[in-house]
């Protein structure tokens, strides 16, 4: 949308103050130039000048509404005023300039804004040389020698010509430089308000990445042990009356899972509380290596589950290792809530020359359709954080593979000299 200039009321106010002062200064000024006889004696009567300050004043109050009109009445009048020989030259001269200013400073329509500044500067111009050649030629009836008695005419005649120019390019210039900077200040004042915009929407999209990002811990940290508590008590439950000595071993299970939990939601929540807490997985003290005691947990719960490590392990980056055991916790606590009674699961780690990879697979119930839930929503951002990808497939003899896979840099290669 192109570039519009609307005045405020503070500056349609200073209009108005800048047209009593004009009225005020012509009246001053056609009082001391009456005094001083500029025109020889051969001024109009004083109460002239009168009309002509209010000819002035008027339209410089309302130079901002309409800039155009306003330039034209006062040339106009400065124009009526100096072939009437109207006792006042000063003011007019100072409210013509005002008003070529304003046109090129607040017309919006720019093609208009050049055509009335070039026809009153040329039609200035014009009405100049005329005068100036019809006084040429009255001092030259006068001079006893032409070209002696000339020539000092000639010179006065040059300056009021340069004066001229100095004086309508200025009023053009400034009115041009005043247009550029506003539009410039707008495009700046725009600017600003997307930048506003984009980061009050920046800050609303941090507040619903910390939002998932928390729900998605406390969805891990407690499904998990809750889920290993409700099948230790289940079983101790079963087994309590004719096996007393294993419902202790399950009952002591679920004190150490609920420790656990607390541990980890204490961990989690200082993370919060810590400045900069994007970095909480970063943070955390779990890795791949404790995978392994995951297994073992999950076995003690009622789910065998195997655990192989293929290659040979490299390091891997604390926020890919937090975010593949939380894959392999998840894998695992949805298997003993799904799979079934008689259920397996096997883990494994796979270190390879790109990447490093987390499969967990399960035996059980034949599932059609997984169902989308918190829990693999969590797992696909938890991959995708990571640079990663992530298949949940099912298994047509029952169960459930889970096979999450990052990216690793290749650790650069060294060469050695032969001697």
């Amino acid at each position: 949308m192109p570039f519009t200039r609307t005045p405020t009321e503070r500056e349609l106010r200073g209009d108005l103050v800048l047209g009593a002062v004009l009225f005020v200064g012509s009246v001053l000024s056609a009082a001391l130039s009456s005094i001083a006889q500029v025109y020889d004696g051969q001024s109009q009567d004083l109460w002239t000048a009168l009309v002509y300050g209010i000819a002035l004043a008027v339209p410089v109050a309302v130079r901002r509404r309409w800039p155009g009109i306003v330039a034209v009445v006062v040339c106009a009048a400065y124009f009526t005023a100096v072939t009437l020989r109207i006792p006042e030259i000063y003011v007019g001269n100072i409210a013509m300039f005002v008003a070529l200013y304003t046109v090129g400073a607040w017309m919006n329509d720019r093609r208009r804004a050049v055509i009335v500044r070039i026809a009153i500067i040329v039609g200035m111009f014009i009405w100049l040389i005329i005068t100036m050649y019809r006084e040429a030629i009255s001092e030259a009836d006068k001079a006893d020698v032409a070209a002696g008695a000339f020539s000092p005419y000639v010179a006065f005649m040059m300056i009021q010509l340069l004066l001229n120019v100095l004086y309508f390019g200025g009023a053009y210039y400034f009115g041009e430089r005043s247009w550029l900077a506003a539009s410039q200040r707008a495009v700046l004042e725009e600017r600003t308000r997307d930048l506003e915009r984009e980061r009050e929407v920046t800050a609303a999209q941090a507040v619903a990445l910390d939002r998932v990002r928390i729900a998605r811990e406390l969805h891990d940290v407690v499904a998990h042990h809750v889920s290993v508590m409700g099948v230790q008590a289940g079983a101790a439950r079963l087994v309590i009356d004719h096996d007393p000595a294993q419902s202790k071993a399950m009952l002591a299970g679920i004190e150490t899972s609920a420790r656990d939990a607390i541990s980890e939601l204490r961990q989690l929540l200082e993370t919060l509380r810590t400045p900069g807490g994007e970095t909480a997985d970063a943070a955390s003290t779990l890795g791949l290596d404790d995978i392994e005691a995951l297994v073992t947990a999950s076995s003690e719960a009622g789910l065998p589950t195997d655990y192989a490590v293929i290659g040979d392990p490299v390091p891997v980056p604390s926020l890919v290792a937090v975010n593949l055991y939380r894959i392999a916790q998840e894998s695992l606590t949805n298997a003993r809530r799904h799979a079934g009674a008689g259920a397996t699961a096997d883990v494994r780690v796979r270190y390879d020359d790109e990447g490093v990879e987390v499969e967990v697979v399960n035996t059980g119930r034949a599932v059609s359709q997984l169902r989308p839930g918190l829990g693999q929503l969590g797992m696909r951002e938890r991959a995708a954080a990571s640079g990663g990808t992530i298949e949940v497939t099912t298994r047509p003899l029952g169960g459930v593979r889970v096979r999450a896979r990052v990216p690793l840099p290749r650790p650069a290669a060294t060469t050695g000299a032969s001697s």
